[in-house]
């Protein structure tokens, strides 16, 4: 027998999980693209090997649990983030460094709790911050932008360099220092904010040369996905309001030790961040004040790790912090029930 529901429109859900998934990596395609015409083959041979990598990472776990790879694997979750963990890391990275942070962010922080939807930490974040502590040289290895390279790597070099460690070509140098680098280096020099600038050509009009350009595009990419309704708005705000905010105290205070606000919104990952990966909805707030204080702490631990800690750009430092404070910050901003009675 056949039960009809009569009553009520009944509204559907009109999002997926697989849809959503793609509907981010679609956002990232026209920063990927920039990053690849700046920073050369590297940055795509990140992508497909760190989403080779994640596919059969999952489905070999996924057989060990003795669970169904297909579902799993159709969600797209594991290549969101495997793209956005390639995207994080330095292009002609050595395909090891690909393998082991993949592996270990799709393995350990997204299955050993239980798969997605049970991971309390984002797993792309996990991945970057054991790459970062384990490998530092490789992890700190930037090309140049392209507008700085005395020559450019053929797809065929870029895929010799990356598996061999070996280049057919002469070459310089290879790799540069980041602008978050270079600023943490020369302050740490007691140089001023102005001269470290004028020193050295990395240094764009915003941040640093190329930077830019790629971090455009992820703001971009980020107001589609809010304008798809794919993500809200309240965590970007939060997360670069408040960035904004600190770094705009501390630099009026004194500009020639602190840099100031827009270079801290174009420099690092702070932009990828706060579109693409504190949005998270598995670890991160759920409730809409609770993901402006996600967001807003995200922002204030990054700055400060920038500033004062041992390390350039904090933000994956950052959203792992924040990922543990999710629950509690959830509990105390969960909206009042309707017809609850706070009296009682």
């Amino acid at each position: 027998m056949v039960n009809h529901t009569t009553s009520s429109p009944h509204l559907h859900g009109i999002n997926t999980v697989s849809k959503e998934m793609l509907l981010v990596l679609a956002a990232l395609i026209p920063a990927v693209a920039a990053s690849t015409w700046l920073f050369g083959w590297g940055v795509l041979i990140n992508i497909v090997l760190a989403a080779m990598v994640a596919l059969v990472s999952e489905a070999i776990v996924l057989w060990l649990r003795k669970r169904p790879a297909m579902p799993s694997l159709s969600d797209c979750s594991a290549l969101v983030t495997a793209v956005l963990l390639a995207i994080a890391l330095p292009p002609l990275a050595p395909w090891w460094l690909l393998v082991t942070g993949v592996a270990f962010a799709i393995i350990v922080a997204k299955h050993l709790y239980g798969g997605l939807g049970y991971n309390p930490f984002n797993p792309a974040m996990v991945g970057y911050v054991m790459l970062l502590i384990s490998f530092p040289l490789e992890m700190t290895s930037w090309l140049p932008p392209l507008s700085l390279q005395t020559e450019s790597l053929s797809l065929l070099s870029s895929l010799t360099y990356v598996f061999t460690g070996q280049l057919p070509i002469a070459i310089d140098s290879l790799s540069m220092a980041t602008p978050l680098d270079s600023i943490k280096t020369q302050l740490g020099l007691e140089h001023t904010i102005s001269a470290t600038m004028a020193s050295s050509e990395v240094f764009g009009a915003l941040a640093g040369k190329g930077w830019e350009i790629v971090n455009g595009l992820f703001i971009l990419g980020g107001l589609w996905l809010i304008y798809k309704r794919v993500i809200s708005w309240h965590v970007p705000v939060g997360l670069l309001g408040s960035l904004f905010l600190i770094a705009l105290i501390f630099n009026l205070a004194d500009p020639e030790r602190y840099a100031d606000p827009l270079f801290h919104l174009f420099s690092g990952g702070a932009l990828l961040a706060a579109f693409f990966i504190a949005t998270d909805p598995v670890t991160g707030a759920t409730s809409l004040r609770g993901r402006l204080i996600f967001g807003a702490g995200v922002g204030l631990l990054t700055y400060v790790i920038r500033t004062w800690g041992g390390y350039p750009d904090g933000i994956a430092f950052a959203i792992l912090l924040m990922n543990m404070t999710a629950p509690t910050i959830d509990y105390y901003t969960q909206p009042r029930v309707f017809g609850h009675n706070r009296e009682k």
